[in-house]
């Protein structure tokens, strides 16, 4: 695939939407993704939503224009390996509670050294620091959080969310945007 970011590579260590959706964007733009996934628990997309024919159309949508492979980024080795593909790559796309990374061996001092061009994007819901970075977020706790959930729907029913992951769907696009 050819376009603006051809030959930028990204490592996609993301689950769900926010985080996949950023690598699926830059590699709409041609940007070459690799989708590195647990080897014994899949991107969590893969089940998720309806499907046609067997194939789960979320996951189809926000898979496309990537190559897969597994790794275990918690075990040892698997850390080892995953540094040797960041010296090659420009953009890593992760969205782990913070401190996972570090915990691991990867963060961005670590990756950095080994690549100092390196763009870590870090897609959180309460970001990397402060009184809330510790608590795991999704889409619908933000689109409650927000207000988005109240403002939404009829005036004197309950509070409504959106029927597609508008929230994940944003953080995405902005993430994009960051890279």
């Amino acid at each position: 695939m050819t376009g603006p970011l051809e030959g930028i590579r990204v490592l996609d260590v993301s689950t769900i939407l926010a985080g996949p959706l950023v690598a699926q964007i830059l590699g709409d733009f041609g940007a070459d993704v690799v989708k590195i996934e647990h080897p014994t628990k899949p991107d969590g997309m893969r089940g998720h939503g309806l499907d046609k024919d067997g194939h789960p159309l979320w996951w189809t949508m926000v898979s496309r224009n990537k190559r897969g492979l597994t790794l275990n980024l918690g075990n040892p080795d698997g850390a080892e390996v995953f540094k040797r593909l960041v010296a090659d790559v420009d953009v890593v796309v992760e969205n782990f509670r913070p401190g996972t990374f570090e915990r691991w061996g990867l963060g961005y001092d670590v990756l950095s050294a080994i690549n100092p061009g390196l763009i870590l994007l870090r897609v959180t819901g309460f970001g990397q620091t402060g009184p809330y970075s510790t608590r795991p977020a999704f889409g619908t706790l933000v689109e409650s959080m927000s207000g988005f959930a109240h403002l939404t729907g009829e005036a004197d029913g309950p509070p409504t969310l959106p029927a597609f992951g508008l929230a994940d769907s944003l953080a995405g696009i902005a993430g994009s945007s960051a890279v």
